[in-house]
């Protein structure tokens, strides 16, 4: 039996973001009213509320059947965890095209990144509608609160890098971990900033850019968070496999996943209808993965869509001759001390 920890138990220094910076970055942030704080020996880099969830997030109960998708934001996370949730549902299409992704796979770190002064505006511009405002308290609901309170077998999602987690996590619990071509990363994540009322961007991708290998952006140091799965990824409970896996074999990864997870054998059918449902044009359509709920409260920017393109090496189309050369030194300084290695990597610099 697992003794259950303090909540106050959190082992390591919350420092506040230097005030100029934060100014500066809330500029164009501009879901983030407060400031910003970096977190540990590693600086992980939070919104201001990060402080008052952290101790939540580290102690949170772990259950033997809880499956986690962990990843660094926008690396095929909502692919991951609608095959996963699939596969541990004997395939139930219907409901997964019926129920929308994040009741049935909650994100645990959601209600972290909404600052309380969007929460109000949320409850205010929705008030008089019973079904937008449950959504906004779904949105608002603090996540352990949320996941504590859901029966098992819980599906849980999170962005929070493995260490500022429960520390018995990957030996109680299953974990899959997708990481993506930094480079392919960071366009992405401008693309959900933009759309989301709750992040905000600059205009100029090459800004964002700048501030990201900075690791001036939610989740950063990227490569951090990507080299604690990494070097976990012999764990028996641990599932580690890259974006452009996914992308290239999807069969292959179906029936890889399906043996980490115990479930039954998938047959060829049942193989050929996931990869339909699962392939870009099926994702890009299906409202149940797409955010619909905040999009019912009007909290996404139509204008940027949440499957946006989903294609590997896309960076291409963003990156001028000075950009490619920061990505080469980005690399290799942060790559000096893992034997981790993007898939991308292997015929491009």
């Amino acid at each position: 039996m697992v003794k259950q920890r303090d909540q106050d138990d959190f082992p390591y220094e919350i420092k506040d973001v230097e005030p100029e910076l934060a100014a500066k970055l809330m500029v164009h942030y501009t879901g983030e009213l407060t400031g910003f704080v970096r977190v540990g020996p590693k600086g992980y880099f939070f919104p201001h509320k990060y402080k008052s969830c952290a101790a939540s997030y580290y102690n949170l109960p772990v259950r033997a059947d809880d499956v986690f998708v962990n990843t660094y934001p926008r690396s095929g996370t909502t692919w991951a965890q609608e095959l996963i949730w699939l596969l541990k549902n004997n395939c139930d299409f219907e409901t997964a095209l019926e129920v929308p992704l994040n009741i049935r796979f909650p994100f645990l770190d959601f209600s972290m990144i909404i600052h309380p002064e969007l929460a109000k505006q949320m409850y205010e511009e929705n008030k008089g509608d019973e079904e937008k405002l449950r959504i906004v308290e779904l949105s608002n609901l603090p996540g352990a609160e949320k996941v504590s309170a859901m029966p098992s077998p819980r599906f849980i999602k999170s962005h929070i890098p493995l260490s500022l987690l429960p520390p018995t996590l990957v030996d109680q619990a299953k974990v899959v971990y997708v990481a993506r071509d930094p480079r392919d990363v960071v366009v992405s994540v401008y693309h959900l900033c933009k759309m989301h009322r709750i992040h905000g961007a600059p205009d100029s991708f090459k800004e964002f850019w700048n501030w990201f290998i900075k690791d001036q952006q939610h989740y950063c140091p990227l490569f951090e968070h990507v080299k604690e799965a990494w070097n976990l990824r012999h764990h028996p409970n641990m599932f580690f496999i890259f974006y452009e896996e996914l992308y290239e074999n999807l069969p292959l990864t179906i029936q890889r996943m399906s043996s980490f997870l115990g479930t039954k054998e998938c047959t060829p059918e049942q193989i050929e209808r996931l990869c339909d449902h699962l392939s870009f044009e099926k994702f890009k359509n299906n409202k149940a993965v797409n955010h619909s709920l905040l999009s019912k409260i009007n909290f996404i920017n139509g204008k940027h869509p949440f499957i946006r393109k989903g294609k590997m090496g896309g960076w291409r189309d963003y990156f001028d001759s000075e950009m490619i050369e920061q990505a080469e030194h980005w690399f290799a300084d942060n790559l000096t001390d893992t034997d981790l290695v993007y898939p991308s990597m292997k015929t491009t610099t």
